[in-house]
């Protein structure tokens, strides 16, 4: 089988590359990736050469650059490529649009022209917009989309011409929607790369407004497991939440557990001026993908001892990424250098 990843070279879309060749060595691995700024191509230094895998510099939202893959055959593609931080939609809605709406597009188009056999669309919870801090619902299958920022509501734009294609063209997709990851090779913007990161350079780690925005946190590998689930017995016109197994907790409370596992004493914590529209809680209900045989293998603990193992290990890695535009980025987010 040849299974395309767009979006490879990022966070998830590497892990779910190595995931997938590990689990099935005889399957093509097809990464398509534009190798924007969080796209890093040293996250796959170790397979680059397999003959299992072929690696494209495309954008997807150029339809004339994809075209040609789907040409030489492709039987499942499971679409990562997005741009995804939320303060970075609020100055730069433009990527968002072209990466997950146009982009997406452009792949439903390529999968209908060449009978691709399943599409399958990694989205996110944050297309059903946010709880009340006391609310003790959550999210399922049957949630009406709600974004509250530019991100969501482009990927909620994506959703919306997925189930056109579903309904018009009869084209077999399915969506995930998972909550917050964490794990290996994630781009250090994100907060809880951020915060190791800082920690062991010696820097404050900035958490906005008060620090108590809800959320829950699966490891990468389990979100990994869970789209094979999906592939191998998801129904088509389908989608699943993925969530975790723990108790949602607020960022403050996560820090402080990323803090007593890496053992660095001292006051890291720095409250910044919240963004716009910051969303106050998420909560999933996997019940549906359950069903399926699915549940997660790490609890919060392992997952947080993992990454923080994993970033405390790759310092190069991580370093070679916090210089040039990263900074600028985050001169433009937080008013200073973080």
């Amino acid at each position: 089988m040849k299974v395309l990843i767009t979006g490879g070279a990022g966070f998830i879309g590497s892990n779910i590359v190595h995931y997938w060749l590990d689990n099935y060595p005889k399957d093509i691995v097809i990464n398509l990736d534009a190798l924007k700024y969080s796209g890093n191509l040293d996250n796959l230094r170790d397979i680059e050469k397999s003959p299992k895998y072929k690696f494209y510099h495309s954008d997807i939202s150029r339809y004339d650059e994809i075209e040609p893959i789907f040409k030489q055959g492709v039987d499942v593609v499971v679409n990562f490529a997005a741009q995804t931080h939320v303060d970075r939609s609020l100055y730069e809605p433009n990527e968002f649009i072209n990466s997950n709406i146009i982009g997406t597009r452009n792949l439903l188009e390529a999968c209908l022209k060449y009978q691709v056999k399943r599409f399958h669309q990694i989205s996110t919870d944050e297309v059903f917009g946010d709880l009340a801090i006391n609310d003790k619902h959550k999210f399922t299958a049957e949630t009406l989309l709600n974004p509250s920022n530019e991100y969501a509501a482009s990927k909620a734009s994506a959703e919306m011409f997925i189930m056109a294609y579903l309904h018009t063209h009869h084209l077999p997709a399915t969506i995930s929607n998972c909550t917050n990851n964490i794990g290996p090779y994630q781009y250090p913007e994100k907060f809880v790369p951020l915060a190791i990161t800082n920690i062991l350079e010696g820097k404050k780690v900035p958490v906005y407004g008060t620090g108590k925005n809800i959320r829950d946190w699966i490891y990468v590998i389990d979100h990994c497991r869970a789209i094979d689930v999906i592939l191998k017995k998801g129904k088509p016109g389908e989608r699943y939440l993925i969530g975790s197994d723990h108790r949602e907790i607020n960022n403050i409370q996560l820090l402080s557990k990323i803090i007593k596992v890496m053992d660095i004493p001292g006051d890291w914590m720095e409250f910044v001026t919240d963004r716009p529209g910051h969303d106050r809680k998420y909560a999933v209900d996997w019940t549906k993908i359950g069903k399926l045989g699915w549940k997660p293998k790490y609890s919060l603990d392992q997952s947080i001892r993992l990454t923080v193992e994993w970033y405390m290990k790759n310092t190069r890695w991580w370093k070679k990424i916090k210089s040039g535009e990263y900074r600028k980025a985050y001169e433009k987010i937080y008013g200073k250098n973080y």
